[in-house]
C-alpha cells in the first residue's frame, strides 16, 4: 500500500511513501542517457534520457518504482491488486511490460503531454520480469509541474485520468478516490461554526475541530483523502529547505508505523521508504523507517553521457545527532 503526491511552491516536487511488509534491496538508481534498457519485445533503448529513481536492480535492469527524468517528468507505480489488467503480446502494437513502461516514458517524454501521446499506443502486455517476479498490478501518477494524471489499465481498456489533486493511493480506482472527496467537502482548516442548532450554545474546546471527520486509518480510501487535505492545505515558503521539510511532513501523515497494519504470521506493513524529488533541479531526497535524516542524492552531479547505472544503497540506520557530547 503506497500514497504519492505532487507539490509546488517556487520548484516542483514529487514522491512517494512506498508500504509494504518487506524490502527488495531498494537503491537509489541513476541511468545515465547512454545505459541500455532491453525490452522484451522491441528494440533496446540505447538513448534516452536520464533517469533517477528508487529501483530493485535485477540483473543489472532497474526495476523503478518512482523516478523521474532530466526533464522534469515523474512518475510513481502503485499497487492496484484486482482491478489492472495486462494483455498478450501483438506483433503489429507498441508492445509494453509493465516493468518496462517507467523507462519507456521517461526514457522518450519531456513532459506528461508527450506522456499521454506515447500512452495512446502501447500495448500493456503481461510478459513477466523473471519466473520469480511476475507482472505487478499497478497504476501510476505521472505529472510534470503543469499537470498530473493517472494511468490505469483496467478490464475496459487503457484510462486517462486529469488528477487535479496530485495524490494517488491504490484501490479503488482513481475515479471513485476522486468521488469521494465529495463525502468530505465541510472540512476545514478553521474553527468549526455552530451549524448543529440556534438553540444550543456550543463552540470549539479545541484546536483543529474544522477537520473533524478527516480520516485517520491506514486504507487506501482514507489516505488518498487525508494525503489531499493535508497537501491542498499546506503551507511553505520557496527556500528548497522549507518545501522538502513540508513534503515530507505531508507524506508524514499518512506514515505506517510497524504494528499497526498487521498481516499475520509476524508480518506488518510498514513505509519502507518515503521520497521526494525536486523534479526541476533532479534532486532526489528519500528517508527510510529506520532512518528518519533526509538524505539527497543529485541527478546532475553525475556523468550523465555514461552507459553504466550508478547506485546508492539506502542508509538505513537511524543518524541520531548527539547536541551534548
Amino acid at each position: 500500500m503506497c500514497t504519492a503526491v505532487t507539490y509546488r511552491t517556487k520548484d516542483f516536487y514529487f514522491g512517494r511513501t512506498l508500504d509494504y511488509e518487506f524490502s527488495y534491496g531498494d537503491e537509489v538508481t541513476i541511468a545515465p542517457r547512454n545505459f541500455p534498457f532491453p525490452f522484451r519485445h522491441k528494440q533496446t533503448m540505447t538513448r534516452h534520457y536520464a533517469i533517477i529513481g528508487m529501483a530493485h536492480v535485477a540483473g543489472g535492469y532497474p526495476l523503478y518504482y518512482d523516478a523521474i527524468n532530466e526533464k522534469g517528468l515523474c512518475i510513481a507505480g502503485l499497487n492496484f491488486v484486482g482491478n489492472a489488467r495486462y494483455h498478450e503480446k501483438r506483433s503489429e502494437r507498441n508492445n509494453v511490460a509493465q516493468f518496462e513502461l517507467i523507462p519507456e516514458l521517461l526514457g522518450q517524454c519531456a513532459t506528461v503531454k508527450e506522456a499521454k501521446a506515447l500512452i495512446k499506443s502501447i500495448l500493456f502486455v503481461n510478459t513477466p520480469f523473471s519466473e520469480m517476479l511476475p507482472p505487478a498490478a499497478l497504476h501510476w501518477l505521472i505529472a510534470d509541474r503543469k499537470e498530473a494524471i493517472t494511468l490505469e489499465c483496467v478490464k475496459e481498456g487503457v484510462m486517462i485520468y486529469d488528477n487535479p489533486v496530485g495524490v494517488l493511493t491504490n484501490n479503488p480506482p482513481f475515479p471513485e478516490q476522486l468521488f469521494s472527496l465529495n463525502d468530505y467537502m465541510h472540512l476545514s482548516t478553521k474553527s468549526p461554526k455552530n451549524n448543529f442548532s440556534k438553540g444550543l450554545r456550543l463552540s470549539a474546546y479545541s484546536k483543529g475541530m474544522g477537520a473533524l471527520g478527516l480520516p485517520g486509518d491506514l486504507s487506501s480510501r482514507s489516505r488518498f483523502v487525508k494525503a489531499a487535505f493535508v497537501k491542498m492545505n499546506s503551507v511553505s515558503d520557496d527556500s528548497e529547505s522549507e518545501s522538502v521539510n513540508q513534503f515530507f511532513h505531508i507524506l508524514g501523515a499518512v506514515d505506517q508505523p510497524r504494528g499497526c497494519c498487521d498481516l499475520g504470521e509476524g508480518k506488518y506493513e510498514t513505509t519502507i521508504y518515503t521520497s521526494c524529488c525536486n523534479a526541476d533541479k533532479g534532486i532526489y531526497y528519500y528517508t527510510t523507517y529506520e532512518n528518519h535524516q533526509i538524505t539527497a542524492i543529485r541527478l546532475h552531479r553525475e556523468d550523465l553521457e555514461g552507459s553504466a547505472l550508478v547506485r546508492y544503497p539506502l542508509i538505513r540506520g537511524e543518524q541520531i545527532r548527539l547536541q551534548n557530547q
